[in-house]
């Protein structure tokens, strides 16, 4: 100490100005600007200001979040992931691909009496939960409920199938297949597509792609199951069936789900997230999915009495219809979301609806010839199987704050599920009283609407530049 007044009375005596941090006390303000450098997240303690001298905003969650280790981008834990979204999507858009093999079925000769439009209220209030109860469960998968959202949303699936099976009228199977499997399917999709990207970067449409292929694997076996089983053994042991296989491929998801430190942020979330509506880019989009989905099912639920009524075909070739369009869902979920890894899920998305939706229209000029209806329906099941793929990949390339990725997908899907639950009873309104080319043009018109606003959300993005990744 009278070293350092010593120094300090030499300085003053020798003309030298003092300031108030000279080398003359090094050690204190060195001790606490060192403290500063080695706590990253400390809240500063005074107001950064921007060049023109207006205060910026510090985001408390990013002070407050410690630093996460990097995406894995592949391994054996992730790619159990995807194995355990496969089988998710399996068990919840795949039942809603194969609707149409339920609603032949009673309006043949479960229900009879009721309306193509009253039936298929039932599977557009399915996929309506299915989507809408995101809204609600991906703020939980944020907080960190994964593993339990798969278990309630498994077990209210299988419920709802079990009591399907016993349904002899139109508000039980409303309840049992309307409802109970809508919620359940719901809890499983959510995660499908929310787990995912914690776990992959570069490939993260690819991933999604694969596990989303999923529903399109369970629209080929479960029509085929229910088509093979009901005349043999009855629609409740058919159905049960169905609820048995479904029971076995969840075991895994139910048991290897897991969540990535990311995916579980500290702060807790609110349970109904709008923040994603002040960006316009989010809002067009969400505005997209609520207008490609009003027509995208209309084909999966009504391809089979097209192929009896429109084109003549015999009962078994007219139910083959729908396996085969769901077949080519497959290659649809696969093989754009790859190129999507290069080019961006917009750019991708952006061409694949617009083809389904000519295809839509092309619709009109096939009616007598199978191998036609067999090409058409592989090429629109491949296309379309884009639009469900893609969503999951474009809402995450929109959204710069990975902790609300749940809650914006939850978003997003409620707003397609608009669409599901309007679109499929508007088009059995349009079969009943305008015939089959206005439901051709009502599938194909919606479609290239949605095209159209996916491609202006990519402007609203990124920009006009062909080049652009987006």
């Amino acid at each position: 100490m009278a070293t350092q007044t010593t120094s300090a009375r030499n300085s003053l005596e020798s003309g030298e100005k003092e300031t108030p941090f000279s080398s003359t006390a090094p050690s204190l303000y060195d001790d606490i600007e060192a403290q500063d450098h080695a706590l990253p997240h400390r809240i500063p303690t005074h107001t950064p200001h921007d060049k023109e001298g207006a205060p910026l905003e510090i985001s408390p969650s990013h002070l407050s979040q410690p630093p996460q280790p990097g995406v894995p981008d592949g391994g054996c834990m992730a790619w159990l992931q995807v194995a355990c979204g496969f089988f998710m999507f399996f068990n919840s858009w795949g039942l809603i691909n194969a609707f149409g093999v339920w609603q032949t079925y009673y309006t043949t000769t479960l229900l009879p009496s009721s309306s193509n439009s009253a039936i298929s209220w039932i599977g557009s209030l399915e996929a309506f939960l299915l989507c809408c109860s995101t809204v609600f469960l991906g703020p939980l998968f944020d907080r960190g409920h994964a593993r339990a959202l798969v278990r309630a949303g498994s077990c209210l699936l299988v419920l709802g199938l079990l009591m399907t099976s016993l349904c002899t009228t139109y508000w039980q199977l409303i309840l049992a297949q309307g409802i109970c499997m809508g919620l359940g399917g719901g809890a499983l999709f959510i995660v499908s597509v929310a787990i995912i990207p914690s776990y992959f970067s570069t490939k993260r449409a690819f991933a999604i792609g694969i596990a989303a292929s999923g529903s399109s694997l369970g629209g080929v076996i479960y029509p085929i199951l229910f088509h093979r089983l009901q005349p043999r053994i009855g629609f409740g042991w058919a159905t049960r069936v169905i609820a048995f296989l479904a029971l076995a491929t969840l075991l895994l998801p139910c048991a290897c789900i897991r969540t990535r430190p990311t995916t579980t942020p500290t702060r807790r979330k609110k349970l109904l997230d709008l923040s994603g509506f002040r960006e316009r880019p989010f809002c067009l989009f969400c505005l997209a999915a609520f207008i490609g989905f009003l027509g995208l099912y209309v084909p999966f639920f009504y391809i089979n009495e097209f192929g009896s009524e429109a084109a003549g075909l015999s009962p078994t070739l007219a139910f083959y219809l729908l396996p085969i369009l769901s077949s080519g869902s497959i290659v649809g979920c696969i093989l754009p979301s790859f190129i999507a890894d290069h080019a961006g899920p917009l750019n991708v998305l952006s061409i694949c609806t617009a083809v389904a939706g000519l295809l839509g229209f092309c619709w009109m000029a096939i009616h007598h010839t199978l191998s036609g209806l067999i090409v058409w329906a592989l090429l629109y099941g491949a296309f379309s199987g884009a639009f469900v793929s893609l969503q999951p990949s474009t809402v995450v390339s929109i959204t710069d704050d990975m902790g609300v990725v749940g809650g914006r997908l939850g978003i997003n899907t409620f707003c397609a599920a608009l669409g599901i639950l309007i679109g499929n009873p508007v088009a059995g309104i349009i079969v009943g009283r305008g015939g089959w080319v206005g439901l051709q043009a009502f599938c194909g018109g919606t479609l290239l609407a949605g095209a159209v606003l996916v491609m202006v959300t990519r402007w609203s993005r990124v920009g006009h530049g062909i080049r652009e990744k987006a």
